[in-house]
C-alpha cells in the first residue's frame, strides 16, 4: 500500500517539476542543469506528498496545490545542495550520486541552490488557489524556510559542533532544521484547501512530532544504516563530533523516543475529520524506513 501511494504521488510531483521548472538552453543553462540535477536526483518527496495528502483530506484541488508542493521541494533541494558544500557538511555523495558541487563545482552548486530558492516563490505564485489563502501559504513558506525555521536550525546545528547541547536544545534545533519544512507541508496543504484554524493547528503539531521522529531516525541510520541503501556515507555525525539523540540517549532509547513521537502524531490525526489512513501509512513508513 505505502509503496503504491508514494510512487503515485512521486510521479505527480516529478511531472509537476518538469512543468514548473523546465530545462533551459540559454547561455546560463549550466546553473539550471545543476539545479535540475539535484532536484531530479531522486529522493522520497516526503514534503510534497505530505502537502498533497493534507490537501486531499481537507478537500483541496490538487492542481492548486502542486505549484506549492514543487516550490517546497525546490527549497528542500537547495538546502541539501548547500548542506553538502565543504563549508557546511562537506559530503561528496547525495542519494547515491555525486553531490552537486562534486559534479558541477562549488561555484555553480552555490548558485544552483540560490536559483532553486529564488525561483521557488515564483513557482508557488503560479497556484490558482484563493488569493488570501495563497498569500498566507507564501508567508508560512517564507517563515519555515528562513532564519526562524530551517536556516536558523542549520546555524544551530553548526554551532553544536563546537558545543555540547542538551536534549532540549537539540530538540529545538531539530524542530527548526528538519521539522520546519515538514510543518510547512502539512500547514500549507490545509491553508490552500480552506481548512479551519483547528485543523491547521493539529496539522502543525502532527508535523512537528513527525519531524522530530524523522530526524531521530536519521540519527539512528547514521549509525546502523547501510551506506549502499542510504546513498551517502554513514558515521558522519561521529566524524563531525555532532551531538545527536543517539549520543545522548543511546540507540534503544532514541528508537523509543521516535516511536513515542510517532504515536503522538498518529493520535493527533484521529482528531481530524475525514479519512487520514493515507497520512497514517506515510507516518508509519517514516518511522520504519531504512534510508
Amino acid at each position: 500500500m505505502i509503496n503504491k501511494l508514494m510512487t503515485d504521488y512521486r510521479q505527480k510531483t516529478d511531472t509537476a517539476i518538469d512543468l514548473f521548472f523546465p530545462q533551459c538552453n540559454k547561455e546560463y543553462s549550466a546553473v539550471i542543469e545543476a539545479a535540475r540535477y539535484s532536484l531530479t536526483l531522486g529522493g522520497k518527496r516526503i514534503r510534497p506528498i505530505l502537502m498533497l495528502l493534507f490537501a486531499k483530506l481537507c478537500g483541496g484541488k490538487e492542481a492548486e496545490i502542486l505549484p506549492f508542493a514543487v516550490a517546497l521541494e525546490m527549497i528542500h533541494t537547495y538546502s541539501l545542495i548547500h548542506d553538502d558544500l565543504p563549508c557546511m557538511d562537506n559530503d561528496d555523495m547525495r542519494r547515491g550520486k555525486p553531490s552537486c558541487h562534486i559534479k558541477f563545482g562549488e561555484d555553480t552548486a552555490l548558485l544552483a541552490g540560490d536559483t532553486l530558492l529564488t525561483e521557488s516563490f515564483g513557482v508557488a505564485l503560479k497556484s490558482t488557489a484563493d488569493a488570501e489563502n495563497k498569500l498566507r501559504a507564501l508567508d508560512v513558506l517564507r517563515e519555515r524556510a528562513g532564519a526562524d525555521g530551517m536556516i536558523g536550525g542549520q546555524v544551530m546545528d553548526l554551532s553544536f559542533e563546537k558545543a555540547s547541547p542538551d536534549a532540549e536544545a537539540l530538540k529545538r534545533m531539530y524542530l527548526m532544521k528538519t521539522g520546519a519544512l515538514l510543518s510547512a507541508a502539512a500547514e500549507i496543504g490545509c491553508i490552500l484547501s480552506g481548512a479551519d484554524e483547528n485543523t491547521i493547528n493539529i496539522a502543525r503539531k502532527y508535523a512537528q512530532n513527525t519531524g522530530l521522529a524523522f530526524q531521530i531516525i536519521d540519527d539512528i541510520l547514521d549509525v546502523t544504516g547501510d551506506e549502499a541503501v542510504l546513498g551517502k556515507p554513514i558515521g558522519s555525525d561521529s566524524e563531525n563530533n555532532k551531538t545527536t539523540f543517539v549520543t545522548l540517549f543511546g540507540l534503544e532509547k532514541a528508537k523509543e523516543i521516535a516511536i513515542e513521537l510517532t504515536t503522538e502524531a498518529l493520535n493527533l490525526l484521529k482528531k481530524l475529520d475525514g479519512d487520514t489512513s493515507d497520512i497514517a501509512l506515510l507516518t508509519d513508513y517514516l518511522l520504519n524506513r531504512n534510508y
